[in-house]
């Protein structure tokens, strides 16, 4: 495996398919740029899913986090792209990521992008 940033999100088998549970990760040393001046946001991605077949590997989720850190994006699209690249990987029942960052020009800004298998 790779020890450098990386789109790529690697999976291993759901050792409990068939079972609802939830899995939840902090990740609280996210850092991206902001798109219009080029400083660093930083911030706490949350993710919560229910896994169906497969389940994200921790190192490569790292890796993949931090692929974003020389890349200029919105908050909102940030967000969004982390729930749809992680969807994509792991197909879940449901998915939850949040993005909290931290305060730049006075505010304070999160965002929840969710997806649910209907």
């Amino acid at each position: 495996m790779s020890t450098k940033p990386t789109k790529d999100l690697e999976t291993i088998p759901n050792p409990r398919p068939g079972r609802a549970y939830e899995i939840e990760f902090d990740c609280p040393e996210f850092t991206c740029l902001c798109p219009r001046t080029g400083q660093p946001d930083f911030a706490t991605i949350r993710i919560r899913y229910i896994p169906a077949e497969s389940i994200v590997e921790l190192k490569s989720l790292k890796l993949y986090l931090w692929s974003f850190r020389d890349e200029g994006h919105f908050h909102e699209a940030v967000t969004n792209r982390i729930l749809d690249d992680l969807v994509a990987a792991v197909q879940p029942e449901k998915m939850t990521v949040i993005g909290e960052f931290y305060v730049r020009g006075g505010i304070h800004t999160t965002i929840t992008a969710e997806h649910e298998t209907r």
